[in-house]
Parts: C-alpha cells; structure tokens; sequence
C-alpha cells in the first residue's frame, strides 16, 4: 500500500559525516532502539481508586495559569486505561525498549511507606507483564518529575528528608517490580527540574528561589541517587541482577571563538558536570570551576557560606561510582562564549558563561530545540574519553512539532531522527563509543509539562479533543519500523523511493 505524502517544509541538513563508508551506518546487533513516555505526562487517572496527589497535579490545578495553554495531566493520553494499546503500538515498530516511568504518588497514596496502594502497583505489573509478553524489555525510572504532593509542600528536593523518602519509596518498587525489571533509572534529568522547579517557577512545585533552590536540590538528588544505588546492590541485586543509572540532560556546547576553547568545556562542567562529576569522575565531588566561581560569587553577595551546598568526605566517596551505565538525554546544542569577571558582580550567571545559537540551525516547535546533529557524535565522544568509555544508554532523543499541526507526515522529525542516529552510529562504528541503547522521545504527543500539548514530540499523534484519545501513526512509525527491520539507518529520501 503506498504512503501518500503531503507537501511540507522540509529541513535541509548538511552532510556532516565525510566518509561515505555505508558500514558506519550499520546498526550493531546489540544495540537496543526503544521509545520512552513518563507517567505525568501520557497516564492520567489521576485521580483513580486510591492514589494520591502529585506536585504536578496540584500544579496544574492552582497555578494553570503558568501552563501555556492551562491544560493539565488528567486525563492526558489516558494510558491508564490504554496501556494495552500502547504497548501494541510499540510492538507494531519493533522497538526493543520501552522506558516508562512510575508515579509515586499511585504507589504510595499518602507519599510514605505506610501505605502501599495494591491497585497502584498491579497496574505497573499489567504493563511490565503487557511489555515482555510482546517481547519488549521495560527501562523504568523512579522519579520523572511528579512527586507526592504531601512531599512537595515540604519543600520537596531542597529538604534533606526527601532522601530517606525517596529510599523508601525505591524500595516498595524494587520488591514489587524489581524481578520483572532489569533497567533502572533513579532520577530523570535532575539539572533540568532542579532549575525549573526550583530556580524557577516553571515546573511544580514552582519555588522560585533563584541560585540557592537548584543547588539544594541537586544536592539531596545526588544523596538521594547514591541511597538508592547503594540500597539496591545490597538488598536486591544478588536476586534480580538489575543495573541502575541516572538520566542526565546533555546538550553539546561548541567553543565559538576559537582563543577561548575551554568555554564549552566550562558549560558542560556547569550543566553536567553538576551531577556526572560527583557520580562518574575519579576525585568525585562538584567539578572544581563550579565550585569555585560559585564560591566566589557567594562571598561577593555577602552570603556566609556558599550557596553551593558542601559535601563532606564521606557523601563525596559514598556517592562516587553510583553507576552501572551512563544515561544522557540529548536534543540540541549550544555556542559558548566567555564572560569576563566582573568585581562588582562576579562570574555571570554563576558560571562566566553566556550561551548562543545559530540562527541558521533548523528548529523544532519547542523554543530550545534547534537541529544541530553534530552535537551528539561530539557528546558522545567526550563521554567516551572523559569518562572511561562507560557502557551509554541514550534515553531521550526527539523533535517537536506545533500541537495546532494535524499532519501526519512528519518528514522533519525523519530527518531529525536520521542526522542524529547517523552521527550516533558513526560514533559507535568509527569511534569505538560504547553506546548500548538508543530511545527516541516520544511515543505519543503527551503534555509537555509548562507548554501543556502545545507541543508534539509523538511519533504517534493523539487526538486530545476525542474521548477516546485516537492514536494515528506518523510517517516516522513507518520509517523507524524499517530501519529496526533491516538494521541500517536510511535517509527519508531513500525510504521514498523504496516504499513512496
């Protein structure tokens, strides 16, 4: 049956790779492509038999003010109720992996141990079971954003609580879940909600307190990670023989002027390095330029200590070597350019560093989304060689459309996906990057959190003004189900003259 094809706009990308050696386009028998959801953002129920509320409910009921188009989680894709759909709808790509996410506030309704909903763990066990009987293998995460809301008004990630709770918490779900599951991510992009969670009042529970919220956050993540991995290879790995990670947003930043390379190595260390250095890095701890640039802003502001919180030696060693791989999330990517110190004000932005784009670089629907597919042979190659090589899990990868587009036809995310898949396999090919999974983000248009469904990064596009939240296939289900098919990646323009 042929595809009919409706003009659009389409990205014109360069050839970034100058070897035309078509096996570096070959995808390697064990790397696993997979697609990822989290639970806020596709589950809904959000109000079903005993669970409890989440920051994100409560956020998009009190404050949908600050959601772009005031929607809300709800109901979302209902994927409570159409989970066996959308585990079909996985099969029908081939995908080896789903990841998924588990809402805290479904497992346990008051947020602590005390309570165990029996109906909030079956229904992850109906979709972890739903999974392998398709032969699909679940990653999970623990914590994709929503936490109880009871949690939240305590003052959520800044309060040092959080990480006996967060253990608790992991532990139910380990000895639920845990015999089923062998992937596990901790945290989900923990520099990203930090920032806008609370630097910010963007993502719930919206604290805004700007440059002393995000470090105490990250702080007691990091404690909180370290807790649970720990936890894990004492009382459960010997049993279930699962590896644990963290998932951490990584763009790539690119030195602009050529006298000042290091500039993108100081935005990594700032953006990633917050939270790779104390896990992955030989010394452990906050990178030393951050630590430094903070402190000495701090002093200039008249604060008595940093507002950089202070591991102590034991949290320093205790947190080091948390990891059994390296999860990243990657979409996009960044100029750099240095910013001198000034006396009266300190480092800019706490980190001396001002951010840019291209203006020429294509872009997505999302504000911060521009097509740079470089980017992600350079992340990983700095992975490889800063980091000894770890076993790479890429967890997010996707390109947004307009929510207001009904077009099916998303010849722009093909070429999105294609550009970043092949600068990808170059990388493991050619490079030797020892990249084990790829999961491209999403596999339904979902609520893209402060931009409610503004935004679309589904593969599958879901009608949201129907009660029944029709799922419609892309053109990039087609094209992906090809490239698992063959294992070899090929352009939209050789899939069009194949199967248009």
């Amino acid at each position: 049956m042929k595809i009919i094809i409706v003009t659009t706009c389409l990205i014109i990308l360069p050839c970034l790779i100058k070897c035309e050696d078509k096996s570096f386009l070959k995808i390697p028998n064990n790397l696993k492509i997979g697609a990822a959801t989290s639970a806020y953002q596709i589950e809904g129920g959000w109000n079903t038999s005993d669970k409890g509320q989440s920051n994100w409910d409560d956020f998009t009921h009190s404050k949908s003010h600050l959601i772009l188009d005031g929607s809300n989680g709800d109901i979302a894709c209902d994927s409570f109720n159409k989970y066996k759909e959308d585990v079909q709808l996985l099969k029908n790509v081939g995908f080896n992996h789903y990841r998924l996410s588990i809402n805290w506030a479904r497992i346990l309704p008051t947020g602590f141990a005390n309570k165990i909903s029996k109906e909030g763990i079956q229904y992850y066990k109906n979709v972890i079971d739903e999974l392998h009987s398709q032969g699909i293998e679940p990653f999970v995460t623990l914590f994709h954003w929503d936490i109880p809301n009871v949690i939240a008004k305590m003052g959520g990630w800044t309060n040092e609580l959080i990480v006996d709770y967060f253990t608790d918490y992991a532990r139910v779900v380990f000895r639920e879940l845990g015999p089923k599951v062998k992937v596990w991510i901790t945290l989900n992009e923990p520099n990203v909600d930090c920032s806008e969670a609370y630097d910010k009042e963007t993502h719930a529970p919206g604290l805004n307190m700007p440059g002393i919220g995000s470090y105490m956050c990250g702080h007691n993540m990091l404690k909180a990670h370290a807790r649970v991995y720990r936890m894990y290879q004492e009382e459960f790995k010997k049993t279930q023989n699962g590896i644990l990670g963290i998932s951490i947003s990584s763009s790539y930043w690119f030195s602009k002027n050529k006298n000042e390379p290091e500039s993108g190595d100081i935005a990594f260390q700032n953006g990633c390095g917050w939270f790779l250095n104390p896990i992955f890095s030989k010394d452990g701890d906050y990178p030393p330029i951050m630590r430094k640039r903070i402190d000495e802003n701090s002093k200039l502001e008249g604060h008595p200590k940093s507002r950089l919180p202070v591991f102590s030696p034991e949290w320093i060693e205790y947190i080091k070597g948390t990891f059994d791989y390296f999860g990243v999330n990657h979409y996009s990517s960044r100029y750099t350019e240095n910013v001198p110190y000034n006396n009266i004000t300190g480092w800019y932005d706490d980190t001396g560093i001002i951010e840019s784009v291209n203006q020429s670089w294509p872009r997505g629907a999302s504000s911060w989304l521009y097509v740079v597919p470089e980017g992600i042979g350079e992340l990983l190659r700095k992975i490889k060689n800063d980091y000894n090589n770890p076993p790479i899990y890429i967890l997010e990868n996707g390109y947004s459309n307009y929510g207001n587009e009904t077009n099916i036809n998303d010849i722009n995310r093909i070429d999105y996906l294609y550009s970043y898949m092949k600068e990808m396999l170059v990388a493991i090919n050619r490079d030797g990057c020892n990249v084990k999974a790829y999961t491209v983000w999403s596999v339904l248009d979902n609520f893209e959190w402060s931009k409610g469904y503004t935004e679309r990064f589904g593969i599958y596009h879901v009608d949201f003004n129907h009660e029944n939240r029709t799922r419609t296939p892309r053109l990039s289900v087609a094209w992906l189900t090809e490239v698992i098919r063959s294992k070899q990646l090929i352009s939209f323009d050789e899939f069009k003259a194949k199967f248009m």
